[in-house]
């Protein structure tokens, strides 16, 4: 008998059956199910278990390298960067989730949807846009005449990263704030206090998790962050482990870079998960939910806006812009129009590598959701937190391993299509796990069930009913996989098909030589395939838009 129907004795106090789409199945999970979990857990696990093994051979040489001045100062700069883009990063992203969640600030529905789409704007794009604008010889001194302080460095790089992250602070905070119970805040207008002492006594405190969730994800971002650093000349650890790696033929210097680029990771899960504590903001009635009241802002209505256009202006109309000018400018100098087949080229490259990852990782979250919900046990859990190894490792960390391994071990595969669709799946693939795994939720295990009681096999009903149920989380964790490889670099360069171009290493190429016109359509086409799916899931996942 199933766990969860057993029928209680009669002198026991009845109990509530559980929910049907969480009852867990008893017994030993099908072989068709384990073993493709057991494939994405061991993908997953794969990089940093070489990592481990290939510096172990060099200890002594290891130890020297981990202790080295140089290293602390890597280490510092990576530090200070990350803390510096967090705290930018919340002073724009926490105003603007309240301006456009709780107030009557004008189109703020528009705002949030203008304000979350520079998530589509790769780091390196960015970072290529400010310096074409602000750079010497940029599109401002070259139109105005005026010489401006320089963009290279800590300042470019915190500017940069600031402005294409704090997308995370304003849906983490601005979802948190659709969801707070209105009747807190109201109690506390009817003490007395206004709408300042409110939001500082008790809208913030209740918004802690959705900060420190947001600030974790902008945190990470950083960490792994490889174009933005070096294209404004910053070091931190994966611009280092970057060069240390194209440097010379000994690779320890980098392996243990990566490591201790995986610690820092680490300790970052470590002391978000403390700092979290076990903040509860749920409302304590029952009943139906009721909307918000906007507050009204009165006279600070237009300094709102203000701020909020401004942000905007700079984050996404900015950098389009840049782009759109450097693009006119190259075609006025007489660029040749083969750049034009040949971007055309290497977006069909970039479709056809994020497109085979994205259904790669939908097929392994399948088997990954199904066991983490309907056989749920240590090991199934152990399973889908495996898979998750490879999001929490930057994707210089990925590749660098992949490159061992593929140089070592599969060398028909070194730098192949297929070793690079494997890099993104290793580090996106739990997008897709998450996608998956609410979706199987959703689903009534008695569905299942029916068809097996009909006699068909564990992986037919698999395939034949389960599949078509959960269609939509498959697709959603797809799509999510496919515009997050898009823009993958660093795995891109260091795995990517020799002569296979794609928009990402067309871009780095052009830029890193200083040829901002030949950079610019590559560019825009990235910023557009990803732009117009980014639109359609933030309207439907976060209600943005008109």
């Amino acid at each position: 008998m199933r766990a969860g129907t057993e029928t209680p004795p009669a002198s026991a106090t009845p109990v509530p059956p559980m929910p049907a789409a969480r009852r867990r199945r008893s017994g030993r999970p099908p072989f068709h199910l384990v073993l493709p979990a057991l494939i994405a857990a061991g993908a997953a696990a794969l990089p940093l278990g070489y990592l481990v093994v290939r510096a172990a051979e060099a200890p002594e040489r290891a130890l020297d390298l981990l202790w080295s001045s140089s290293t602390a100062e890597v280490l510092a700069n990576t530090g200070v960067l990350v803390a510096l883009v967090v705290a930018g990063s919340l002073l724009v992203g926490v105003p603007m989730a309240w301006l456009t969640t709780s107030t009557d600030l004008p189109g703020r529905r528009t705002w949030a949807l203008l304000g979350a789409l520079p998530l589509v704007i790769p780091s390196y794009v960015a970072a290529y846009a400010y310096i074409g604008a602000l750079g010497p010889g940029g599109a401002v001194e070259s139109t105005l005449g005026i010489t401006l302080p320089s963009i290279y460095g800590l300042g470019g790089a915190t500017l940069v990263l600031v402005l294409v992250s704090y997308p995370y602070v304003l849906l983490t905070v601005r979802g948190a704030l659709v969801g707070l119970d209105p009747g807190l805040e109201e109690a506390s207008r009817s003490l007395g206090h206004s709408a300042a002492q409110t939001l500082r006594r008790v809208t913030l405190p209740l918004l802690r998790p959705a900060v420190g969730a947001g600030s974790l994800l902008i945190a990470l971002y950083v960490l792994s962050d490889f174009g933005a650093v070096s294209l404004l000349r910053f070091d931190s650890f994966t611009r280092t482990i970057y060069t240390s790696y194209r440097a010379g033929f000994d690779r320890t210097g980098a392996v243990v870079l990566a490591l201790l680029l995986v610690a820092f990771t680490v300790a970052l899960l470590v002391i978000e998960a403390r700092v979290r504590g076990k903040v509860a903001a749920h409302r304590v009635g029952t009943g139906v939910r009721r909307s918000r009241r906007p507050i009204a802002l009165g006279r600070w209505r237009w300094p709102a806006l203000a701020f909020v256009v401004l942000v905007v202006a700079v984050s996404l109309l900015l950098p389009v812009g840049v782009l759109v000018f450097w693009l006119l400018r190259g075609v006025a100098a007489g660029e040749p129009l083969r750049l034009a087949a040949e971007t055309w080229v290497a977006a069909w490259n970039s479709v056809r590598a994020s497109a085979l990852a994205a259904a790669v990782a939908a097929a392994l979250a399948l088997p990954v959701g199904v066991l983490s919900v309907r056989y749920r046990s240590r090991a199934t859990v152990a399973l889908e937190r495996a898979t998750y190894l490879g999001y929490a490792l930057p994707g210089i960390v990925i590749a660098l391993a992949l490159v061992f391994v593929g140089a070592r071990f599969a060398g028909p595969l070194y730098q192949s299509l297929a070793m690079l669709v494997a890099a993104y799946v290793v580090l996106f693939l739990p997008q897709a796990v998450g996608a998956v795994r609410a979706s199987v939720l959703q689903v009534p295990p008695s569905v299942e069930e029916a068809a097996q009681g009909l006699g068909e096999p564990g992986w037919r009903v698999l395939f034949r009913v389960t599949t078509p149920l959960v269609r939509p989380g498959l697709l959603a964790g797809g799509a999510l996989v496919f515009l997050t490889a898009m823009k993958e670099l660093p795995a891109t360069l260091l795995l990517g098909p020799t002569g296979d171009r794609t928009l990402a290493t067309a871009i780095w190429n052009a830029t890193s030589e200083a040829f901002f016109a030949r950079a610019a359509a590559p560019a825009l086409v990235l910023v557009l395939i990803s732009g117009i799916p980014m639109a359609i899931l933030l309207r439907r996942r976060h209600g943005l838009g008109a």
